[in-house]
């Protein structure tokens, strides 16, 4: 590892803007706040995977790994950030780095190449460049290259270092967000810079979700100059550093960010949440309320206030149908981050019962938000291995599971109904629609008819009683049998 990255990685991990950070002592800090790492530990995502999911969803831009062929592979489309327009995010490039390359030292030259053939081709905004382990050790000076590419060219060429093997995929979110500030942030000025520009930062329009808030906030005539990552263009986040306000929706992985946008260019910021109807109103309460301290139109405040009450009158609506079917539910909920606490408090607003709830990769904060919301710590846990999950479902008696993909086979074997609410989901959960549609969601699972049978003694096991027979013309011949006589 280079000095230079040796030095940003002590930089991101000692983040002021962390409360639990500042409260350790000084030699503590650049540990970072998540557990030492060991050999396998990166396994649910590197530096470089973290690195290219904060930056992939710039839809416009060209994203150019330089390592090996499954790096590339192994990390394409792994997150569903969708896009209104460019498709260009969504092609893999790579510079498919071979045995060869690494012992003959064609590393950088291949990458020159690389950049030229993605530039010619599609001529991009920009072209974002990823190291990997392979090219980190074999020290090819990616932002040399880059620099000389850039020139060359006549536009962005972007190195992110950020190589696998320096830590979590929490920290390579935190060193694209340095790379944003670094090359991208402030390179470009607005033709129209307006009082009402805002910035979301963490929210990475996964399954559309950025698109159940934006009409929101189009009525109240606040424009989001900067989205930072879901749906953008290069343009709109080299533009952020003109918003007048920065929502922070993802607290562990991009905090430095909002720091860095507010130290650098006084953009103060807050962090929120769109799940669930309660969070929405408040987000879009205090946006307004931080505008208007910024110097925004005082009547924002009452359009606001108005917006908030027809779109919870119109949401309470719709979940009328659905709240007698979930109410007293009990879930088991095995997500992170901010989900931790923002999706707890909509469950809770629809009357279910939380059973327990996950605290990896949550902040102090966001744990802190937990125990407001469901009264104590006994509930939360850190991490859960499967059996654990099993036990904890049959001893809890959840009626759904709500977590991300990997865990749906834990709730398959507890014959317990299952809701995807990570990253890799295909629903948007997010504002008011959002809300109604999660409910929805939740209702289809649980009350499926298919559980009464999966749930019932199979024909082998004590206690099996076949039910009789009631569709009309047929009637049962033999109950130990399996064929049927028309009447």
């Amino acid at each position: 590892m280079s000095e230079r990255l040796k030095a940003q990685v002590r930089d991101v991990l000692d983040e002021p803007a962390c409360a639990t950070n500042r409260a350790k002592a000084p030699g503590e800090r650049t540990k970072g706040c998540g557990n030492s790492l060991v050999p396998g530990a990166a396994a649910g995502g590197c530096a470089f995977d973290g690195a290219k999911i904060a930056l992939q969803p710039i839809v416009d831009a060209a994203h150019l790994v330089h390592g090996p062929l499954a790096c590339e592979g192994n990390s394409w489309d792994n997150r569903g950030s969708a896009s209104s327009g460019p498709e260009l995010y969504r092609t893999s490039f790579t510079t498919d780095l071979g045995e060869l390359d690494v012992v003959m030292g064609h590393g950088e030259r291949k990458l020159y190449r690389a950049i030229r053939a993605v530039v010619e081709t599609h001529r991009p905004p920009a072209v974002f460049v990823y190291s990997t382990c392979v090219s980190a050790l074999v020290g090819d000076d990616l932002a040399a290259v880059c620099e000389a590419a850039a020139e060359r060219h006549g536009l962005p060429v972007i190195p992110v270092d950020a190589p696998g093997f320096v830590g979590s995929k929490n920290l390579g979110n935190k060193l694209a967000g340095e790379t944003l500030l670094d090359h991208v942030i402030g390179t470009v000025e607005p033709a129209d810079p307006s009082p009402l520009d805002v910035n979301i930062v963490g929210e990475f329009n996964v399954a559309g979700e950025l698109w159940q808030v934006k009409p929101l906030l189009d009525r109240l005539g606040i424009r989001i100059l900067g989205s930072i990552s879901g749906d953008a263009r290069y343009r709109q986040v080299a533009m952020a550093h003109r918003a007048q306000v920065t929502m922070l929706v993802c607290a562990k992985a991009l905090t430095n960010l909002a720091r860095g946008l507010e130290e650098r260019w006084g953009i103060p910021w807050f962090e929120g949440s769109f799940y669930g109807i309660e969070d929405t109103s408040a987000a879009i309460r205090t946006l307004a309320a931080m505008l208007v301290e910024r110097g925004a139109p005082a009547d924002l405040l009452d359009r606001a206030e108005a917006l908030i009450a027809e779109e919870e009158a119109r949401t309470w609506a719709a979940l009328a149908p659905f709240r007698p079917r979930v109410e007293g539910k009990r879930v088991l909920l095995y997500t992170g981050g901010h989900k931790t606490w923002s999706v707890v408090a909509a469950l809770q607003e629809l009357g279910m019962e939380v059973v327990g709830t996950s605290v990896r990769k949550s902040t102090e904060g966001d744990k802190d938000r937990i125990k407001a919301i469901m009264g104590d710590d006994t509930h939360m846990f850190e991490n859960m291995a499967p059996k654990d999950m099993y036990a904890a479902l049959k001893a809890a008696d959840a009626d759904v599971l709500m977590s991300g993909g990997r865990s749906r086979f834990v709730a398959l074997k507890a014959k317990t109904p299952w809701v995807d609410v990570n990253q890799e989901k295909h629903e948007a959960y997010a504002g008011y629609a959002g809300m109604v549609e999660l409910v929805r969601h939740i209702d289809r699972a649980v009350n499926n008819p298919m559980w009464v049978d999966v749930r019932a003694p199979a024909p082998w096991d004590d206690g099996y009683a076949p039910a009789a027979a009631t569709a009309p013309g047929l009637r049962v011949v033999n109950s130990d049998a399996t064929d049927f006589e028309d009447c």
